[in-house]
């Protein structure tokens, strides 16, 4: 029985077939397309630094361009897997390959973030974002080390696809609330210290779920391999 989750998978790769059979077409390979997504990401925490040396507080409008840029990169992610089945090149290198450069794509894509709201001063928003990071490595790292164990740990909420959806759309979700509402706006409460809302909270608080979830995504993959093993 499929989930919600296949299905989608399924409907993306109905749209995305015709794009991979191109790729075919003209000899390129998986690693390829697995560089160009790591390439994409890099992008994305240019577009940030930019950004961020060169805007003001209230200017959101890089944080939407690399959220584009990093749901493009996403993209990447089902279409170098997608070309390696329908092409018989699926190889367990191309596999190593992938999952060493999807980890530094998302090391580069927080520490863009990181930087982003460090320097504009979101020292909360910039916490959760390392501590999203934290939590994303961790939850790779769990699953690759229960399956050198023989386990398939590959249960929770927070696996790669959930979290750059996430990353992605709140960035580009607070890129269109501000240019609507303004990135200055601020929603104050005289006893609180920090503003109840503000134009940022939209990204911070889907970073803030992000993690905590991808954090408890970890810790159930380790007590889940623990359950198997006993």
């Amino acid at each position: 029985m499929y989930t919600l989750k296949q299905e989608l998978q399924q409907l993306a790769y109905k749209f995305l077939d015709p794009f991979v059979k191109l790729l075919i077409k003209i000899g390129v390979t998986p690693n390829m397309v697995t560089m160009f997504g790591f390439i994409l990401t890099f992008a994305s925490t240019v577009v940030l630094i930019y950004g961020a040396e060169i805007g003001d507080r209230d200017n959101h409008k890089f944080i939407g361009y690399a959220g584009i840029i990093i749901l493009l990169a996403g993209a990447m992610d089902m279409v170098d897997g997608r070309l390696a089945r329908i092409n018989n090149q699926a190889r367990p290198f191309g596999a190593l390959f992938d999952s060493v450069i999807d980890r530094y794509s998302e090391l580069v894509m927080f520490f863009g973030f990181c930087y982003y709201t460090v320097t504009q001063n979101y020292l909360l928003t910039s916490i959760f974002c390392f501590i999203s990071m934290i939590g994303s490595i961790m939850v790779s790292y769990t699953r690759a080390r229960a399956e050198g164990l023989g386990i398939n740990a590959s249960v929770g909420l927070m696996q790669r696809p959930e979290r750059i959806v996430l990353v992605a759309f709140a960035s580009i979700a607070t890129s269109i609330v501000s240019g609507i509402i303004g990135g200055g706006y601020r929603l104050e409460v005289p006893w609180l210290p920090q503003p109840l809302f503000e134009t940022i909270s939209i990204f911070s608080w889907a970073i803030f779920f992000l993690a905590v979830s991808a954090n408890m995504t970890a810790l159930r993959r380790l007590f889940y391999a623990k359950n198997v093993m006993t």
